[in-house]
């Protein structure tokens, strides 16, 4: 068991790393990359702009500046220990904004052209209006994103209250990495109009893979290159999945009728 964990986990990486190799020598993969790499980093940096401009008016809703100097120093302390909860929350909503309403639609036409980089074609379960299209990845997208966020700060929260914070945040990372993961796993099964509830299961029986796939998410400023080209990789696990090129759950579920472009 260990050994097939261990197996898994070293696989889910691999995947990702083919992945950001394919997207970086594909040129349309390349520019669409690096434009949800840009979008990124806009609303992270003006999120955070705006949160340390006004970081001072909030301090000073919250707690008035004290005349002492016996405590002016524990003001100092919530004042940075705010801006860093402040900087991570905005973070967080700002990627969670350009995650909805922007890299969606790049997400899902990066895995498209994987698919037809591999396969020659682009395969669905039926034909759909742009608009119609568009309205359903959104639908799809809010519970991807939302849920592993809301479940992340459920789990931070409950770090402070128990002595057990520092494992609580251990698992809460990993919670955090695997839905990423999802998020772009999701995206071919979901084009091909799965219900939510078989992907969702798809997912849990595949842990260990979408750990080591987000693991790299983790390394700091290259994490959102890794995230960027993200989809590439999960397009081509699932394919290969669907094609019996590596044994696995998903394979059942996404070798269904289809149509193709």
């Amino acid at each position: 068991m260990y050994i097939i964990y261990k197996m898994d986990l070293f696989t889910g990486i691999s995947y990702n790393l083919r992945g950001l190799w394919l997207g970086v020598k594909t040129p349309g993969l390349l520019f669409l990359g690096a434009v949800r790499f840009v979008a990124v980093v806009f609303f992270v940096l003006v999120s955070v702009s705006l949160i340390l401009a006004y970081n001072q008016e909030i301090l000073s809703f919250l707690w008035t500046r004290p005349e002492s100097r016996w405590i002016l120093w524990l003001w100092h302390l919530l004042s940075w220990a705010l801006s860093l909860l402040l900087v991570g929350l905005a973070a967080i909503v700002s990627y969670l904004i350009s995650q909805i309403l922007f890299s969606v639609i790049i997400m899902d036409y990066m895995s498209r052209i994987t698919e037809l980089k591999v396969t020659g074609q682009v395969e669905e379960t039926e034909k759909t209006p742009p608009l119609t299209q568009f309205l359903y990845l959104v639908r799809q997208e809010i519970p991807r994103t939302t849920l592993p966020v809301l479940l992340s700060l459920t789990l931070m929260i409950l770090g402070w209250l128990t002595p057990l914070g520092p494992l609580i945040a251990i698992f809460s990372t990993g919670v955090a990495v695997v839905f990423l993961s999802w998020d772009n796993t999701d995206l071919l099964p979901a084009r091909r109009m799965l219900p939510f509830k078989e992907r969702f299961g798809m997912l849990l029986k595949t842990v260990p893979f979408h750990l080591g796939f987000g693991l790299l998410f983790l390394v700091p400023a290259l994490n959102i290159l890794f995230l960027s080209f993200a989809p590439v990789g999960a397009t081509l696990y699932l394919l290969e999945k669907d094609t019996g090129g590596t044994s696995g759950e998903y394979k059942e579920h996404i070798d269904r009728p289809r149509i193709t472009h």
